[in-house]
């Protein structure tokens, strides 16, 4: 599917994923870009668009990565079309670095919505 060299970080679960050695149910996939059910939704509708080249956040963006940011958008909003989310609204969250609570160190998009979400977003005590 993927080329083994266009992996930085084979021990990546995302990578993983993308190699096909941890199985999932791609909603997307593309040679830049896949999207998969986040395995602890937060929301009835909990997606992740991630590309296929290691980025480990998006404190690790370069300018030549402009258009591939804009294509994960784009993707989510295509998803959330499909899963019937885009009528009533939706939310879609980059979470960055240690702080901005990124748990794995490869950019990745959550598309969050099926129902009214709140905003809690406050310094953890």
């Amino acid at each position: 599917m993927f080329q083994i060299s266009s992996f930085k970080n084979m021990d990546c679960i995302f990578c993983k994923i993308i190699k096909g050695e941890i199985p999932t149910e791609f909603l997307y996939k593309d040679s830049d870009v896949v999207a998969f059910r986040d395995i602890h939704p937060i929301a009835p509708v909990h997606v992740l668009v991630i590309p296929v080249e290691h980025i480990p956040s998006v404190a690790d963006l370069q300018d030549k990565d402009t258009k591939l940011v804009g294509k994960l958008i784009m993707i989510a909003k295509k998803i959330a079309e499909d899963l019937n989310i885009a009528q009533d609204g939706y939310k879609l969250l980059f979470r960055v670095k240690k702080h901005g609570g990124q748990e794995i160190d490869h950019i990745h998009l959550h598309l969050i919505g099926g129902a009214q979400l709140s905003e809690d977003i406050r310094p953890v005590s």
